[in-house]
């Protein structure tokens, strides 16, 4: 198998040192500039799938570096390391030619998990063939088969499945299918997909696959199942034993950062001088920009070596430098202040926390609510092999008890609990409204429709079904578990009401939403224009101003006329209806407003958007 080239353009070597370990450790061929003109000369001298770039390097900046390539038609994917978070500095970035950026300090797994997207969004990583179980996709010949057999399918149907082969710890709704599988001027009706996924299991089914392999995730769309006999902490392999190039075999970065950590210290060496200098009032502008330098970098590194609270002091000490002529005497005492706080901070032990950076194992903490004694004992049993940590409450009242002391990572909560006339449903709702970012497995016998809906409204991610095997039970906690992150956004929410809009705001900020709020929208386009949300939530009916008359000023603006809305309203007849489409509305929620369907809508409708501007981005680099 050719191996991945990466290009690194990065002056700190402490951090360019732990890249080159820990992207060599997951086989990817690896070249250094440390400046943005060796970067430049590289990058067009030779042949690399990926640039992976920092903002502020000597020689030329990679923005810069970024114009310069794609001015002369540089169509690999780059993907930008920066210290720079504020929403104007990444739409510079963007705009300047990248494909995607990481803010430092980062994950190294998100960092990985974005190089391999643009890598597979290059098609230069994917695979001939895509296997699940006994079936086989083969892309080099286009062919699907189970057990050898082959399994005719549709055009539609075989990218249908290899669109949940290629992205296994998805959830696709049926938006997000449209948008991926057909164009904007050619795609079906929502339910037409429901129909090709049935179409697609029938086939997959007479064909020979024992196993349903697709899953509804009810209120949110479809995934992929794990595959039989997949292990939340299995090393995926090769079928002969060794591990695959993506394998998270991170021993030898861990020795990298062990070895460049007392590297700080130099660093803090560096800040302490500017700070002598400060004092006495003679600080040059040559240790000015050498201490700004070292402060970047330590801003940027602190925190993926185990010191975030290192990489937060750094930035302030970043930002003062920035403006050190004009420093107040308070200023010049902050500056004191934080020099020495990451002096102190040096002194402190790494993070080494299952939420530390570089770290491969993580137990996750699982309280299992079910009275069944034998059940829970089994999976107790287990649960140490899929690194899950599990309390169990036999009953409600425990349940409460023991999320008091501690909330958990999950929780599978059984909802029929003969000892008492209380239903799991009720604090199925408390944990939703208290933890809405715990993800919920309702497990239960009752399987009916109506279950199913009251469940999926009351915020649960998943719904299993009794009688289940334990190893079904833990791939569903596995699934929940390993569930990418919301990415953050900001939301608008304008009603002239102040406790909807405070309520709305509740509902929506624990997602790592950004919410604004207004309640007098004839200042509206004021608050649009200094917000820049991601999505606007409108009251229809309000005096002065109503939502529809603000719907149509959106839809007139060429600069804002594709920002998603959504409109409350108590009037859900047809008429009502008709006039908010008409107007501009891309959905609409009802009032009262269900926590639930108000996530779910405001977040799968921010994320199509963000799928079609890089369908057009996509478009306009090929």
């Amino acid at each position: 198998m050719q191996l991945m080239k990466i290009l690194l353009v990065e002056d700190d070597i402490l951090l360019s040192t732990a890249l080159f370990e820990l992207l060599s450790a997951n086989r990817y061929t690896i070249d250094i500039a440390s400046n943005g003109q060796a970067g430049l000369e590289l990058a067009i001298s030779a042949e690399y799938d990926l640039i992976l770039l920092d903002w502020l390097i000597p020689k030329l900046d990679g923005i810069s570096l970024c114009r310069q390539l794609r001015k002369q038609g540089y169509r690999k994917s780059i993907l930008l390391l920066t210290g720079k978070n504020s929403n104007a500095d990444i739409i510079a970035g963007l705009d300047a030619g990248a494909d995607d950026y990481v803010i430092k300090p980062f994950d190294p797994e998100a960092l990985l998990a974005r190089i391999r997207s643009l890598l597979r969004r290059n098609e230069a990583i994917s695979p001939s063939k895509l296997t699940w179980g006994n079936l086989c996709l083969n892309a080099s010949a286009g062919r699907v088969t189970c057990n050898d057999q082959e399994i005719p399918l549709t055009a539609t149907e075989y990218n249908l499945l290899e669109l949940f082969l290629q992205n296994r710890d998805r959830i696709f709704s049926r938006s997000a299918i449209l948008d991926r599988l057909w164009g904007f001027d050619d795609a079906p009706t929502e339910s037409a997909v429901t129909t090709h996924i049935k179409d697609l299991r029938k086939k997959l089914k007479a064909g020979g696959l024992t196993e349903e392999i697709l899953e509804t995730v009810y209120g949110m769309g479809y995934r992929i199942k794990p595959a039989p006999n997949h292990s939340i902490s299995a090393v995926e392999k090769n079928q002969d034993g060794k591990k695959k190039p993506g394998a998270k075999d991170m021993a030898s970065v861990n020795r990298v950062l062990e070895r460049f950590r007392n590297s700080f210290g130099g660093q803090v060496v560096v800040l302490e001088q500017a700070k002598t200098a400060l004092f006495a009032g003679n600080l040059n502008q040559e240790l000015q920009q050498q201490a700004l330098g070292e402060a970047h970098k330590l801003a940027g590194s602190m925190g993926s070596f185990g010191y975030p609270e290192g990489s937060r002091l750094a930035r302030k000490i970043e930002h003062l430098l920035l403006k050190y002529s004009s420093l107040s005497p308070e200023q010049i005492s902050d500056f004191s202040q934080l020099v020495t706080a990451l002096r102190q901070e040096l002194t402190k032990p790494a993070v080494t926390s299952t939420a530390q950076s570089f770290s491969i194992n993580q137990t996750y903490r699982v309280l299992v609510i079910d009275d069944d004694a034998t059940l829970t004992e089994q999976l107790q049993a287990e649960a140490e092999s899929w690194k899950i940590r599990m309390k169990v409450a036999p009953n409600l009242a425990t349940a409460r008890s023991l999320f008091s002391l501690a909330t958990p990572d999950a929780v599978l909560l059984d909802l029929s609990f003969p000892t008492t006339e209380e239903d799991g449903l009720i604090l199925l709702s408390e944990i939703t409204q208290r933890s809405p970012n715990t993800p919920v497995i309702v497990f239960t016998g009752r399987d009916t429709l109506t279950d199913r809906l009251t469940v999926s409204r009351l915020g649960a991610k998943q719904f299993l079904h009794k009688p289940a095997t334990t190893e079904q039970i833990f791939q569903a906690i596995a699934r929940v578990l390993t569930q990418p992150k919301t990415s953050e956004a900001k939301v608008l929410i304008v009603d002239d009401d102040p406790v909807i809009l405070a309520g709305l705001s509740a509902l929506l900020t624990p997602w790592g939403l950004e919410v604004t709020t207004l309640s007098q929208p004839q200042q509206f386009w004021e608050v649009l224009i200094a917000t820049s949300p991601d999505l606007v939530v409108l009251d229809l009916e309000m005096p002065i101003v109503n939502g529809l008359e603000l719907c149509q000023v959106v839809r007139q603006d060429a600069q804002w006329g594709d920002l998603p809305i959504l409109v409350v309203t108590a009037h859900t007849d047809a008429e009502s209806l008709q006039q908010a489409f008409a107007a501009g509305a891309d959905d609409f929620i009802s009032k009262p407003v269900l926590g639930p369907e108000l996530v779910t809508r405001v977040l799968s409708r921010i994320q199509r958007m963000r799928w079609r501007s890089q369908a057009w981005k996509s478009k306009e680099c090929s």
